[in-house]
């Protein structure tokens, strides 16, 4: 052979490679920025500010000592920052706000309780579910802040009941006999355990949360933070409502590793915004990496969604435990939310006595996901907020999209139901890809308007020896 035949062989060689290289990469999702999430600095002032000398009372469950403890914080972050400590024994408190530069630190030995008086919770502007409302500061409270931080090896008890019984009485009482079901979460305004809103660098470590009013630890609009080894009980004082674990709402760069939760709703949980005014604000949540955690009791190990208006990418989920929860692996949306959830990975999980492995609906929840306002009420007399939910989303806006999702290397025991899949029909549940996956169930379970699913290695085996129904869906590679 000659040597130009020989180039020319070599190169049609080097073309065909560059060919098949460039398709795996085009196929093969980009995971590099799961190494640049998180907090990218703490505070670093050692100096102590100890509450018990600005006058907070310790083992007085009688005594409230909110001011006493908020004017550490306030000292601590006029004076560079520094750590907020707490002698040991029990103290109660109403919201305080974490200011740059702290270290609100609850020790081993070092028990707070949440006053169960709402006069304690002043009203901020927030988000909650969604939309864009006024509603009661958390317990704790990081807001418009950067580089600090909630630490400790120490119990935070918010004793939310107080909230629980609010809203039960409210929605069995009044709510629902009058059509209300949609709206009974919001005007409840129970309290959030703690709140990282429009901050950054902060860090979360180490604390024991139990009974919260509400959601446990929500982020919100915030951007590299940590949060490492919580422990969360939600279930002590009875099953309370909504107490999820934690809650990651329109922000980014975010790291939750490490963590333990038992909760009576979703444990980790992404969110992104409600229908109309979640459109509005159209801020996503994206780049985040949940590791190395266990979800006992709850409504799935991890769930994205209901709240996807403004999208939802970018996610890497991996040795993950779920034992009795709801859901392994749940996205959900309504007709009315839209944004796209696209580039989620959940692999290297184990679920055990799970009610479904692997739950996918557009359409969640209707009578809570869609808002109609009864005959009784003046829609101009309404409140804001119920206006915000009765806003009508056009059907192009509205319509979720789920595309590019990856789970793998999963094992599984004690499952009911192993897939619950549903879309629509003008927006299908594309590309999903199942590899090493070997789960028994009692019922393998459906898929409908799915398109492009492909499995490698799965096994699905249903004690009832009905297989997986597929139904108005195309390209599958089951």
């Amino acid at each position: 052979m000659s040597n130009r035949n020989l180039l020319s062989r070599l190169l049609l060689c080097s073309v065909a490679l560059t060919v098949i290289l460039s398709s795996v990469n085009a196929q093969t999702p980009d995971l590099s920025w799961t190494k640049k999430v998180g907090t990218r600095s703490v505070p670093s002032s050692k100096k102590i500010f100890s509450v018990n000398k600005y006058g907070a009372i310790v083992n007085d469950t009688t005594k409230v000592s909110t001011k006493a403890i908020q004017a550490a914080i306030d000292d601590c972050a006029k004076n560079g920052g520094g750590i907020v400590t707490f002698k040991p024994g029990v103290y109660v408190m109403g919201s305080v706000f974490v200011k740059s530069g702290v270290n609100f630190r609850v020790d081993k030995g070092v028990t707070i309780l949440g006053s169960q008086d709402f006069a304690d919770y002043p009203e901020i502007d927030t988000r909650i579910a969604g939309i864009e409302m006024k509603w009661p500061a958390a317990l704790i409270n990081v807001i418009d802040q950067k580089k600090a931080a909630v630490t400790g090896d120490g119990v935070v008890n918010a004793r939310g009941k107080f909230c629980w019984d609010k809203y039960w009485n409210m929605r069995k009482n009044d709510y629902d006999p009058k059509g209300l079901r949609w709206i009974v979460d919001y005007d409840a305004k129970r309290v959030r355990t703690l709140l990282v809103q429009n901050s950054s660098d902060i860090t979360l470590q180490g604390i024991t949360f139990k009974n919260a009013g509400f959601w446990t630890v929500q982020i919100l609009y915030s951007s590299y933070v940590s949060v490492d080894g919580l422990v969360i009980r939600n279930n002590e004082d009875g099953k309370g409502p909504s107490t999820d674990g934690v809650d990651v709402d329109s922000s980014t760069w975010v790291l939750i590793e490490n963590c333990d939760i038992d909760c009576n709703d979703d444990d980790f949980c992404l969110k992104a915004g409600r229908d109309g005014d979640g459109l509005r604000v159209n801020k996503p949540t994206e780049y985040v990496v949940i590791r190395k955690c266990v979800a006992r009791k709850g409504g799935g190990l991890l769930t994205i969604g209901s709240e996807t208006s403004g999208g939802i990418r970018h996610v890497f989920a991996t040795d993950l435990i779920g034992k009795g929860t709801g859901n392994g692996f749940h996205i959900k949306s309504a007709f009315t939310r839209g944004g796209t959830v696209e580039d989620i990975h959940f692999q290297n999980i184990q679920l055990d006595s799970v009610a479904t492995a692997f739950h996918f609906t557009m359409n969640w929840n209707p009578s809570y996901s869609y808002s109609k306002l009864p005959p009784a009420y003046n829609y101009d007399s309404i409140p804001e907020h119920w206006k915000k939910l009765l806003q009508k989303v056009e059907p192009a806006q509205g319509t979720p999209t789920f595309r590019n999702i990856y789970v793998s290397n999963i094992t599984a025991k004690g499952v009911k139901k192993i897939i619950n899949a549903e879309g629509m029909q003008q927006s299908a549940l594309k590309d999903f890809h199942f590899t090493n996956v070997h789960i028994s169930g009692t019922d393998a379970g459906e898929v409908s308007f799915a398109d492009g699913w492909m499995f490698s290695d799965v096994t699905l085996t249903p004690a009832n020896n009905v297989p997986l129904k597929v139904s108005n869906s195309g390209n599958m590679k089951l």
